[in-house]
């Protein structure tokens, strides 16, 4: 059984950062693309960012240029490093590992940014 622990959700202002971190308890973690959703009240589950297995990356428009998502394959642990936060940020964040037809989701953090 694969479990996805998130951690370092939290209220921070505008402007502020936070560090979601997200270790995963399986034995192969390098051969998963991670990615971290984010879905705010009364909408849609969006991807964030994601980073496979190769380390090539890709974002979301919204967070380019304030977000950066990095993978620990010594440590089965993704993270995702949120600056320059605003109000729009604010949601609940789901770490993703998937690799073909093994798809796995945390349990969610909560990020609320207020102005």
């Amino acid at each position: 059984q694969v479990q996805l622990v998130e951690s370092g959700g939290g209220l921070v202002q505008a402007g502020g950062s936070l560090r979601l971190s997200c270790a995963a308890s399986v034995a192969t973690f390098n051969i998963y693309t991670t990615a971290w959703y984010r879905q705010a009240p009364e909408k849609q589950r969006e991807l964030v960012a994601r980073i496979r297995g190769d380390g090539n990356t890709n974002y979301a428009d919204s967070v380019k240029g304030r977000f950066t998502i990095i993978r620990d394959n010594a440590k089965n642990t993704v993270y995702l490093q949120m600056n320059s936060l605003k109000p729009g940020d604010t949601a609940v964040y789901y770490c993703n590992l998937k690799w073909y037809t093994y798809d796995y989701w945390g349990q969610g953090t909560q990020v609320t940014v207020s102005s």
